[in-house]
């Protein structure tokens, strides 16, 4: 077991007041450590790769766990037993990501403290939700998520709408006769089943898309979706969750695909024919993820998902590597 378990408790409360890149790194090297200890899966998987995890002295030189170990083990760094296993969304015969978590205030406070760095206080929003296949299913950390944001919301018209579009748009309508900030979180297939019944012009509303077509439509281009999308809802752009089963912490979008990660989560492009050599800014290459808030389980995963990262940091989701799983984390391919 690694030696500092009490510094790794104290790590949780520096997890999510960091504030410079230094103290990120620092962070970092130190999860790693105690992760590479203590998580078995991670730790023979850095065994074959022949990496010391004491020798490692910078985020660069971190190997990144195949985001597929999910559904094959139990990824898993704390002895406690778990409080929730969240598991992810598939069309029949795939197998499911299973994420084991052990301490649910880490996940809390990540998205809570996400969500209130990009859109402010869930208190001062109306909070609605269109998730019919997510909505379905146990297991969903989206549904975890949403289910917080609209008890925090407290406005009486906040909640989900499963299977009824005629219900969701009266209440858009009365909402912005009330000019009452709105958010509506949505999988990508049913908002365009609602745009296909209804028709608003309402410019002030948010539209989150979440990403996923479930199998019920044909794939499309983000630039074909979101054009469809703010016509049919009367929108100048349409925002986006970058989120999945394995990680405690979501990357948003205000528009045209660019995403910000809050400052516990990271995004580290791979070279696509190399996956342990990291690339620079501004290249196209395997999304890895540094998410500081998986404590307990992993925080460094090498996605499946192709994507560009620009100089501020920001990044775009481009597409999936081929033969790739399609299931809802929030890509569209390209």
């Amino acid at each position: 077991m690694f030696p500092y378990f009490c510094a790794v408790e104290n790590i949780k409360e520096q997890i999510f007041n960091i504030s410079t890149p230094k103290a990120f790194e620092e962070t970092a090297l130190t999860i790693f450590r105690y992760q590479a200890a203590n998580c078995e899966v991670y730790r023979s998987f850095l065994h074959h790769l022949k990496v010391q995890a004491d020798q490692v002295t910078s985020t660069t030189e971190i190997p990144y766990l195949p985001i597929a170990f999910f559904k094959s083990h139990e990824v898993k760094s704390a002895a406690t037993p778990a409080q929730i296993v969240f598991s992810s969304s598939g069309t029949t015969g795939q197998i499911q990501s299973k994420h084991i978590v052990t301490d649910l205030t880490l996940y809390e406070e990540s998205f809570n403290r996400a969500f209130q760095h990009f859109y402010g206080d869930p208190a001062n929003s109306c909070i609605l939700a269109l998730l019919p296949s997510y909505q379905e299913r146990e297991g969903s950390s989206l549904i975890y998520m949403v289910d917080a944001l609209i008890a925090q919301s407290q406005h009486p018209k906040s909640g989900y709408f499963l299977h009824d579009n005629e219900g969701l748009y009266k209440t858009l309508l009365e909402l912005q006769q009330q000019g009452k900030r709105t958010i509506l979180i949505g999988v990508t297939y049913a908002l365009l089943d609602f745009i296909e019944e209804y028709n608003l012009d309402f410019p002030e509303l948010i539209v989150m898309e979440t990403g996923g077509m479930k199998g019920k439509r044909k794939e499309m281009v983000r630039e074909e979706l979101h054009e469809l999308l703010t016509a049919g809802f009367g929108v100048p752009a349409i925002h986006s969750e970058y989120g999945m089963t394995e990680l405690l912490s979501q990357g948003y979008s205000y528009g045209h695909g660019i995403f910000n990660c809050p400052a516990w989560m990271r995004i580290v492009l791979r070279d696509t024919n190399d996956p342990l050599s990291l690339l620079q800014n501004r290249q196209t290459g395997g999304i890895n993820v540094i998410d500081l808030a998986n404590l307990n389980s992993c925080s460094f995963i090498a996605t499946q998902d192709l994507g560009k990262i620009h100089p501020d940091g920001s990044f775009e989701v481009l597409g999936r590597f081929d033969n790739a799983d399609i299931r809802g984390c929030n890509l569209l391919v390209q």
